[in-house]
């Protein structure tokens, strides 16, 4: 019984390490700044250009906002 508890420990403990190795450093681009990244990098490489991405609307302040 011990050493099963053991072995699910370590399995556990080792897909923990797995996940937390994911993922990049710098901050999430929101949707709009990746498609001008993207359409920045097509232009670069000379590929067709994606289509402009257009400029999102300003964020509207909402009650529970300071909550998160």
């Amino acid at each position: 019984m011990t050493a099963s508890r053991i072995l699910v420990t370590l399995t556990l403990l080792a897909a923990m390490a797995a996940v937390t190795a994911c993922g990049r450093k710098a901050g999430l681009d929101t949707p709009y700044e990746a498609a001008v990244q993207a359409r920045k990098d097509a232009e670069k490489a000379k590929q067709p250009l994606p289509p402009e991405p257009e400029k999102p609307v300003k964020d509207k302040k909402f009650i529970l906002d300071p909550l998160i």
